[in-house]
């Protein structure tokens, strides 16, 4: 018997007052200085005392044996920590045990890696800036009443409830964050009647499908020739962040105009990103109605954005290597966000409508003719293409043409061009990923 949830969540905009926002910018600041001291903690232990003692140098100094410190050990820890620093205590206890846990899992993301094995960078020590979120990971039933929330030790907050709470979700965990415009409250909500993940099985056929392919001049090129060019949000507001920054530099560091102009900037990122996820979803909504599969590529844009390679002459010289121009090319796909779009926001607006995004490997989509399958090799700044069979399109459009096609089970032919061989043809199966 599988025992199926739905967990949603729900952000909405805190109100509170002065005594409540000083008080949780007092816990944010303890909460800090905690996590610091135990994530230094497991670094001292794991520096000396992670090797066997048979593989230490004969000259070295050995250090004190002491058990290994874990989720549970520092867990138990705060119970001192309350005892030798009595304004620990103001503090929720759950709210200190969800520190800790995050302590634990930034360590051993660092030392194990995740489920799937991927290891994550060395953890920080946080700065002042760096800390902003604490969370209730015990969240009362009845806690939302009106448009006010009460947490322990917090009280009645003031909240701004853009959307009702929906019925037979009970409330699991209250995350507060503090954000560039003020404090925010997100609510996971929880059904046990109600799959997380619901089973999805549609047979893509030619009428019922859609093919993507997502670029720069062009955010999505769909195969029934719809072309949306990409809003440039962050471009069109570059020149007034520029002015922002020059200002802040010539402001004394720890100054309250630099502080303000901060938070000046803060905010303007903050409307960048949130017109930029709002397109977004309105995109999904929009591509979601036009057909029950959708193909898009399955792309790595970490890799399309990697630093170019040095480029060194006989002597050792440093020669140009393209990384200028491959700098600008960087900063549009941040300010496109195609990886957000195409792994995360297009799958979950396809998921709650009932739809099914399939990704494809993208390995010839955009060096074929969509109508003949002959391949065009094309560089990336030939915008247009010409088959010698008669088709001539834009070259996105036929790329969304193409994927779609791939996705339906067509086979590419690629032939290897060599400069000491003659060519061979020879087939690559391009299917579903």
């Amino acid at each position: 018997m599988y025992n199926y949830r739905m967990i949603i969540s729900y952000q909405f905009k805190l109100l509170p007052t002065k005594e409540q926002r000083q008080r949780m910018f007092r816990w944010l600041d303890m909460l800090r200085h905690a996590y610091n001291w135990m994530l230094a903690d497991r670094f001292d232990w794991w520096e000396m005392n992670r090797c066997p003692i048979n593989a230490c140098p004969l000259v070295c100094s050995i250090a004190q044996p002491r058990e290994q410190p874990g989720y549970y050990g520092q867990k138990r820890s705060l119970v001192s920590l309350k005892a030798e620093r009595e304004w620990y205590k103001d503090v929720h206890a759950d709210v200190l045990q969800d520190m800790v846990k995050r302590v634990d899992l930034a360590f051993t993301r660092f030392i194990k890696g995740d489920t799937e094995g991927n290891r994550s960078g060395k953890p920080r020590f946080k700065g002042k800036n760096r800390y902003r979120t604490f969370a209730y990971p015990r969240g009362e039933h009845d806690c939302i009443q009106g448009n006010r929330i009460e947490l322990p030790k917090l009280g009645r907050i003031k909240l701004i409830q853009h959307r009702p709470i929906p019925d037979s979700f009970i409330i699991k965990r209250a995350l507060m964050t503090q954000k560039a415009d003020g404090w925010y409250v997100t609510i996971s909500l929880e059904d046990v009647s109600v799959p997380d993940k619901a089973t999805i099985n549609i047979q893509p056929t030619e009428a019922n499908s859609i093919g993507v392919d997502a670029g720069l001049e062009y955010f999505v090129a769909c195969s029934n020739g719809t072309m949306v060019e990409p809003p440039k949000f962050y471009r069109k507001t570059e020149d007034k962040l520029a002015v922002l920054q020059a200002k802040r530099e010539l402001r004394t560091k720890g100054s309250t105009s630099r502080r303000k102009l901060n938070q000046r900037i803060a905010k303007l990122h903050q409307r960048i990103a949130r017109q930029r996820r709002q397109w977004h979803f309105e995109l999904a909504g929009s591509l979601v109605d036009k057909a029950e599969v959708i193909f898009v590529e399955d792309l790595n844009v970490s890799n399309m954005t990697r630093r170019n390679k040095p480029k060194q002459d006989e002597e050792g010289n440093f020669l140009p290597n393209g990384q200028v121009a491959k700098s600008g090319r960087n900063k549009s796909f941040a300010d496109a966000g195609i990886s957000g779009f195409l792994n995360e926001i297009l799958p979950y607006k396809a998921e709650r409508a009932g739809r099914s995004v399939v990704k494809v490997n993208p390995r010839g989509t955009s060096q074929h003719c969509a109508i003949c399958l002959n391949r065009v090799p094309k560089e990336l700044s030939d915008r247009w293409h010409e088959c010698s069979c008669g088709a001539s399109m834009h070259r996105d459009l036929n790329s969304g043409i193409l994927i779609k096609k791939v996705g339906l089970g067509v086979r590419l032919t690629i032939k290897r061009e060599s400069c000491k061989r003659e060519e061979k043809p020879a087939l690559y199966p391009i299917g579903l990923v």
